[in-house]
């Protein structure tokens, strides 16, 4: 179980997070959402180690992790997939899924991972993970990094960026199948309906508050709500 604490952080003086508290259990599916600029990206960081808050805690099994480096967050089982993939020149897909598995895949290996976030594998096995990739391809591949490492717990920063709906429609299934091949905690932050829709529970922050949290049957419906009266609000404006 992974458990946030009272956790505040500021930034110029500004508060992106005001005593956040949660608690994530094993095998759950989570889908932090909210306006832009509530603190959901930096919640994340946070919680894998790329930011430090200014207080609070965090605790994954009852240990507490929370001035522990990411390196260290890593091998304790957490894992996180980047809002904007990191391009890496020389290395291939097969590389890069062996150093995150932590073992020498071998290519059958690799390509059930890959084909697994609707890449075709003979295709991608070999490829440099450099610029000739578009972005939904990076995306997929950083994604298919978080499948090799067998985490306990996977976080996913807008894994729908940058990628097309053939492949977005995919990943929806992609997480699907994670939730039912692995007891993990799954964490995403997103505004799409359709990952709410296949979520366990919702957290909606804002202004660096948890405004609302429960399961998707109690929060979702006052998410569509909103969102619907903010569209009719736009096109009076209009």
């Amino acid at each position: 179980m992974l458990e946030i604490k009272d956790i505040c952080f500021k930034r110029n003086n500004k508060i992106i997070l005001d005593h956040i508290t949660l608690q994530l259990h094993d095998d759950k599916f989570y889908v932090i959402t909210g306006p832009n600029g509530s603190g959901k990206s930096t919640l994340a960081k946070i919680i894998m180690g790329l930011e430090q808050p200014d207080s609070g805690t965090i605790l994954l099994n009852g240990q507490d992790i929370t001035r522990k480096s990411v390196d260290e967050r890593a091998k304790m089982g957490l894992a996180f997939a980047f809002q904007q993939p990191v391009r890496f020149k020389g290395i291939t897909v097969l590389d890069l899924l062996s150093y995150a598995s932590n073992e020498k895949l071998d290519r059958q290996k690799a390509c059930a991972i890959l084909t697994k976030v609707g890449l075709c594998a003979k295709e991608y096995v070999d490829r440099e993970v450099n610029a000739s990739l578009s972005g939904g391809e990076l995306k997929r591949i950083e994604i298919a990094t978080v499948l090799a490492r067998k985490p306990s717990v996977a976080i996913f920063d807008e894994p729908e960026a940058g990628i097309d709906l053939w492949s977005f429609q995919n990943l929806t299934n992609v997480f699907a199948k994670l939730q039912q091949e692995n007891k993990i905690t799954t964490l995403v932050i997103s505004h799409q309906e359709r990952i709410l829709n296949i979520a366990d529970n919702i957290i909606l922050l804002e202004k660096g508050q948890i405004k609302k949290m429960g399961s998707k049957e109690d929060v979702l419906p006052n998410i569509l709500r909103k969102a619907k009266c903010c569209a009719k609000g736009s096109d009076k404006d209009e």
